[in-house]
């Protein structure tokens, strides 16, 4: 699939679902379930390995597990790499042709700080430009409302969303494709900001949020659950675990 044909997955009509995945045995399930593509959660990833999320797995393990997906199906690829794994811009696009000599079409890179707080826009800008120049579908994360949601606050706020658009804006200028909001989950401000950016909308699924078919109505183009799959996968496998051993 080229990277044209997997932005055109991306549509209000009928938005892309994205059931998130940390290795090659979850991705072929997903895949079983009739996915349209894959990607990759870093915290599920990471936590899969015994790694706290955060660039805390090493870069190599990221591209061994990404081989191993990439080698497990058919479908277009999408990885995470959180901060992208670069001080420098060069750094960062020469990672992000690495992601493409695996057959990776596309990448969350997101504008949070792993030391805390945002990046500044005109400086996650330029890191966009240079990751763009790779060829990859470029998911532009902005953190601006999973921070205070991380922080215990509320991060459903006409503010907050005034606060993406300014960054949605200037990602787009730099060469993005998508952009991803994790966070904001009250419909009347995701259809506010959907409205706002010419940049196809990726929300996370969080609970209450309203069926696919009506965040679509509200102009999300694309739907990821994030760390959910994994944390209930653990979850269901510790039941079971306790199960079996208490009988």
């Amino acid at each position: 699939m080229t990277k044209q044909e997997f932005a055109a997955l991306h549509t209000s009509a009928e938005p892309l679902v994205l059931f998130n995945i940390w290795d090659a045995g979850s991705a072929v399930a997903v895949a079983n379930a009739g996915a349209k593509a894959i990607a990759t959660g870093s915290l599920s990833l990471a936590g899969a390995q015994g790694f706290d999320d955060g660039e805390h797995l090493p870069w190599e393990r990221l591209l061994e597990t990404v081989r191993q997906i990439a080698g497990a199906n058919d479908l277009p690829l999408s990885v995470d790499i959180e901060t992208g794994y670069a001080s420098d811009c060069e750094t960062l696009a020469a990672n992000g042709r690495a992601l493409c000599d695996l057959g990776v079409i596309g990448c969350n890179l997101e504008d949070r700080l792993l030391t805390g707080g945002l990046r500044d826009v005109g400086e996650q800008s330029e890191r966009i430009a240079a990751l763009a120049e790779t060829g990859l579908f470029i998911n532009a994360r902005t953190d601006v409302f999973l921070g205070p949601l991380m922080a215990g606050n509320d991060p459903n706020s006409a503010d907050l969303v005034e606060q993406a658009l300014e960054r949605g804006a200037a990602y787009k200028r730099a060469g993005a494709d998508g952009f991803f909001v994790p966070g904001l989950s009250d419909s009347g401000l995701i259809e506010r900001l959907c409205a706002g950016t010419p940049l196809p909308v990726n929300v996370m699924r969080l609970p209450g949020m309203p069926t696919n078919a009506k965040l679509g109505a509200l102009g999300v183009a694309r739907i990821s659950h994030g760390p959910g799959p994994w944390r209930d996968a653990m979850a269901a496998l510790e039941a079971s675990a306790r199960a079996a051993l208490s009988s």
